[in-house]
């Protein structure tokens, strides 16, 4: 017998995750009255890992952010301790992946600055960073951490260069000098060998990281890319953006050609950007609008059609933002494959909305967890540097569980002084573009002043004592 299949009806797929389901936390699980910033940064504004969640608030002079264990939920005190060592706005945070209370900021301030979150959480504000890393001339509005080597931190600045930061020494040790505008987004592939970004001059590009080498690039003017993320080890990138028709648009890339698409799909009509979160371990996309409450996902794979829809979770209260849970953070007992910390500003609330794959049995669900990227580093920041490339170190959810990293931070010493980079001095003769640059470098040169007088204080001092003791020497009776 054959079959006829008919053009009207839609391929049927089997697929375990066909009937994933979004749910939102109760009430008491939720994390209220959080003065969430208002900035209209495009960025998430939150991160989270399985001890703390980490969220930017409104502050009044300079910028600040929260960092509350995730089993303090429910209602935070409006004078709850905040980390308020910035001068400007805070415009992102990433949890570090192998230390679980080390964190990264970056502010309008043009500062990077590295925290360390003391046991239990924050009892007091907290204004002195770890490391403060200057070598950006403008507002930094990115950071990423190398996905599978300890101390290397990526910050993307608004003076269009990348630095590549090695925190075992506190400096910058590569810059990456091939944007012409504003830089949108970063991702890495699996391995941290490749660098993807966007960028406001309407191209996509494929980077390697440690010369600064552009790869691939492509020239998006049908398709105006906002975001892009690695699809695992698939050799493929996934974007959003905006179609010539102001409609938000996906489209599909093989990562070594990128002068045509490989699939471009419409979503709506609406206006707000579509951030994408891919989860290599089930291969679900999930595509969330800003200022929209859905998230719609879909399954990813490597023959056509590529990409297959699967349902969305639909919510009326508008998100901001999306933090999202390290695997190893997730409830497998629960069948949980994905869990979002949605930011609804209006209510000043932290939702938490896990994915979950609806099991009968109680048991331990291997098929939708493999070996998973774990909390071990593969790369020492000199090895990475020097050329080698190694896959994540994985967990297994069954066994590794809950594990914590043993790795400590240990910040280096650092003297003041300034910053080489490729045989540039990035901070060297960068005039003002705006007032607020200008009062930062005013205010910045005014401290310089005043610890370059109490030096000149100081050693006016250290040279009468010593004319006194000379004098003294002279006068005494052993020269008579």
């Amino acid at each position: 017998m054959t079959l006829i299949q008919m053009s009207w009806r839609p391929q049927y797929r089997s697929s375990k995750f066909r009937n994933v389901y979004g749910k939102v936390a109760n009430r008491e699980h939720c994390f209220d009255g959080i003065p969430i910033t208002k900035n209209v940064h495009d960025n998430h504004f939150c991160a989270v890992n399985a001890r703390f969640l980490a969220i930017v608030t409104e502050s009044a002079g300079g910028g600040s952010f929260l960092v509350i264990p995730l089993e303090q939920t429910g209602r935070i005190e409006p004078n709850y301790p905040k980390v308020c060592g910035h001068q400007g706005n805070v415009l992102d945070i990433k949890w570090n992946p192998f230390i679980d209370n080390i964190i990264a900021s970056c502010s309008e301030d043009t500062s990077v600055r590295i925290w360390e979150i003391p046991e239990g959480g924050l009892k007091r504000n907290m204004t002195e960073a770890l490391l403060e890393l200057h070598g950006h001339s403008r507002r930094v509005g990115l950071v990423e951490w190398h996905p599978t080597t300890n101390n290397i931190l990526f910050s993307a600045g608004y003076d269009y260069k990348v630095l590549i930061w090695n925190l075992d020494v506190g400096e910058p040790v590569k810059m990456i000098d091939c944007h012409t505008d504003v830089i949108l987004c970063m991702s890495f592939n699996t391995d941290g060998s490749l660098l993807t970004t966007t960028c406001k001059d309407k191209k996509l590009r494929v980077i390697e990281p440690r010369s600064g080498r552009v790869l691939q690039e492509a020239n998006c003017k049908n398709h105006r890319v906002n975001r892009v993320v690695f699809l695992g080890n698939m050799k493929r990138l996934l974007t959003t953006g905006v179609s010539r028709w102001n409609t938000r648009q996906i489209a599909l890339w093989d990562q070594e050609d990128l002068s045509m698409p490989l699939i471009e799909e419409e979503i709506d009509g609406l206006s707000g950007l579509l951030f994408p979160f891919y989860d290599a371990d089930t291969h679900m996309l999930y595509l969330a609008g800003k200022g929209d409450g859905n998230i719609r996902y879909y399954e990813i794979s490597t023959e056509k059609p590529y990409l297959s829809y699967l349902m969305e979770f639909r919510s009326p209260a508008p998100q901001k933002g999306l933090g999202v849970m390290p695997k190893h953070g997730l409830d497998v007992s629960a069948c949980e494959v994905f869990r979002f910390y949605k930011l609804v500003t209006l209510k000043g609330l932290i939702e938490p909305i896990s994915m979950i794959v609806p099991r009968r049995s109680d048991s331990y669900q291997e098929d939708i967890y493999p070996m998973t990227p774990g909390t071990e580093p593969a790369l020492t920041p000199d090895e990475w540097l020097g050329g080698i490339n190694r896959d994540p170190v994985l967990m297994s959810l069954k066994e590794g569980y809950k594990k914590s990293s043993k790795m400590v931070f240990k910040a280096p010493i650092k003297e003041k002084k300034s910053v080489v980079v490729n045989g540039i001095d990035l901070l060297e003769n960068v005039p003002p573009r705006t007032e607020n640059e200008l009062l930062r470098m005013f205010f910045r040169q005014q401290d310089e002043i005043r610890r370059l007088k109490e030096e000149l204080s100081q050693k006016d001092i250290r040279i009468r004592q010593l004319q006194l003791e000379l004098k003294n020497l002279r006068n005494s009776p052993k020269n008579c």
